[in-house]
């Protein structure tokens, strides 16, 4: 029994049995072949394979891990990962019971995070030499990022204690650079060529650029109609978040509660500032909507079902990648002569984010009541490697991607197909590539943080030597001519019009009980109503949509929560100007 023996090993070089690897002993020792007793999250399982259950708020699917995935933990760790996504309630009944399962994955250190660190809820990681023993990689190079964990620990407990707990997502190996840009402004640029390629000034003028696209291509590969933008609200939160987002990807303002911050003044913008970010975008996807070219479904479909859309081409244009090029260009649709690529208004300023070895607010967790700390520990370890951090985007090391003799890093054949789409069968595994990708949303290093397994190159594919080549496709190459660039990071740095927010160890405060309650109030009613401004039919409707909500907000608590939001705005303010003293 590998697992048995393994724990046994580290039980006898700590040279003490503390309560939790007691049990684990005795788990490994006494129930070989049969059904694991323990009570804690993990279970045995009669193989001797450990199934770890992994509480992520950012998962976005339910069960246990399959596929690819599934045989690379089991290979590496003889280990089944049992994955729990966050809903309504579940954190709370989770929080009840006092045990949030093995491995926990947070969708920002506010909020919930907060919660159980104050309840004692995580285990240390410092605790029997865990991080020491199973997070060597972790110790060695994250440093910057464990010492953020324990000042937000002190923070949380008033100085009581400055206990490690996690890791934030995104580190970097140094912050003098900028991740990659994803506010990219995808639109049909096939369209774009056949229109003559007309100047693009501001928001009005891609408004009626969309327009004579809309009328050059109204329906999409399946005779279905096209739309400028296909929206979707699962993932709102404060906002309605492709509103906001728009202000991020043309003013370079970034979210901060229930406004948008512009890390250029330190200005905060609430959402119903009069004439303001917020309610300018509400009122341009309005028009759009009067127009016809929003998605009538935009309101109540999910991701996934916006994504189908794209990538029948019924789609002509997305603020991020991820929503747009990144879907449709296929190469059924580059032979075609259609491509979906940057073309942002020559005001849009859009957002980068400056990186940061402190890494960001989503943090990766043990569980207090886990019997598999060590095990825990490895896995989050072995993902913190360069090998476990590129298997993670990427599939497994051999099969989908490999470095050639000089250390740069290339696709496989197998591994191009994955990449282009991950419905690819993958050819050792069950199921495609997206059916066995990670589930339990690990983050370690940001994808343009450098890679020390490679030659110089970093984590992000876009920027391989391999794949920075001359374009496959005609109209590829069109897009190359006309902008004058090899790619989309060197056409928005040739332009030069972007803003860098500054990446400063910055969490959000927590909130008391009773902000809570109002912020749900007020949050609920600001997207709510601003859902129904954008499908209001005239401009008194419009107005109607806007005023009602103003007013249901300010009934609810508007300015509490607007209060909390301005001192938000100044302790990141002061953050940012420490970076510069």
């Amino acid at each position: 029994d590998l697992l048995y023996n393994t724990e046994k090993r580290k039980i006898m070089r700590k040279g003490a049995f503390s309560k939790k690897m007691l049990s684990v002993l005795l788990a490994g020792s006494m129930v070989v072949g049969s059904a694991s007793v323990l009570s804690g999250c993990g279970t045995k399982k009669k193989n001797g394979v450990v199934k770890l259950d992994v509480y992520s708020q950012l998962a976005n699917t339910q069960g246990m891990q399959t596929g690819w995935g599934a045989d690379v933990l089991k290979e590496k760790f003889n280990v089944e990962l049992n994955i729990i996504p966050d809903a309504d309630g579940v954190y709370q009944t989770r929080a009840q019971k006092g045990d949030l399962g093995d491995i926990v994955i947070w969708g920002s250190d506010s909020k919930d995070y907060v919660d159980a660190v104050k309840n004692n809820l995580l285990l240390d990681w410092n605790e029997d030499d865990l991080l020491t023993d199973c997070g060597p990689y972790i110790k060695k190079h994250m440093s910057d990022a464990l010492k953020k964990n324990s000042g937000l620990t002190k923070t949380i407990t008033d100085g009581e204690r400055d206990t490690t707990y996690g890791l934030g997502h995104s580190i970097a190996t140094s912050s003098k650079d900028h991740d990659a840009f994803f506010y990219t402004w995808d639109t049909r640029w096939d369209l774009y060529k056949k229109m003559g390629y007309p100047k693009v000034k501001n928001l009005d003028e891609f408004k009626n650029m969309l327009i004579k696209m809309h009328e050059i291509c109204p329906k999409d590969d399946n005779g279905n109609p096209t739309y400028a933008v296909s929206l979707w609200s699962d993932w709102d939160d404060g906002m309605v978040m492709y509103v906001k987002s728009t202000v991020t990807a043309y003013y370079g303002y970034d979210e901060m509660g229930i406004g948008l911050y512009d890390p250029q003044t330190g200005k905060f913008h609430d959402a119903l500032e009069d004439n303001g970010p917020y309610l300018q975008m509400l009122k341009f996807y309005n028009d759009l909507y009067r127009a016809g070219l929003v998605d009538p479904d935009s309101m109540t479909q999910t991701y996934d079902q916006m994504s189908a859309k794209v990538k029948s081409g019924g789609v002509l244009f997305s603020i991020f990648n991820y929503s747009g090029s990144l879907g449709f260009n296929t190469d059924a649709h580059l032979k075609a002569g259609k491509y979906m690529y940057c073309m942002k208004p020559d005001e849009a300023k859009p957002i980068v984010y400056g990186m940061n070895t402190q890494g960001g607010d989503r943090v990766t967790t043990i569980g207090a009541k886990t019997e598999y700390p060590d095990l825990c520990m490895e896995i989050i370890n072995y993902f913190a490697t360069p090998e476990g951090r590129m298997v993670y985007q990427y599939g497994p090391k051999g099969e989908t991607w490999n470095y050639d003799k000089d250390g740069n890093t290339y696709f496989t054949e197998l591994g191009k197909k994955t990449h282009a789409d991950g419905k690819t069968k993958m050819e050792k595994h069950k199921g495609s590539f997206q059916d066995g990708s990670i589930q339990a949303a690990f983050s370690t290093w940001a994808n343009d943080a450098e890679n020390p397994d490679s030659n110089g190159e970093t984590y992000n594919s876009d920027n391989w030597k391999s794949n920075v080549q001359t374009p496959e496709y005609k109209i590829q190459q069109d897009w190359v001519n006309k902008t004058g660039c090899k790619n989309l990071n060197e056409y928005m740095e040739k332009g030069g019009n972007y803003v860098v927010a500054p990446a400063t160890s910055y969490s959000a405060s927590a909130k008391d009980d009773e902000l809570k309650t109002t912020w749900a109030q007020v949050t609920t009613s600001i997207k709510e109503n601003s859902w129904k401004a954008i499908y209001a039919k005239t401009d008194a409707e419009y107005n109607k949509c806007v005023q009602k909500m103003k007013k249901d907000t300010a009934a609810y608590g508007y300015d509490k929560c607007l209060k909390w939001c301005e001192n938000e705005a100044a302790t990141r303010r002061s953050l940012e100007k420490a970076l510069t003293n």
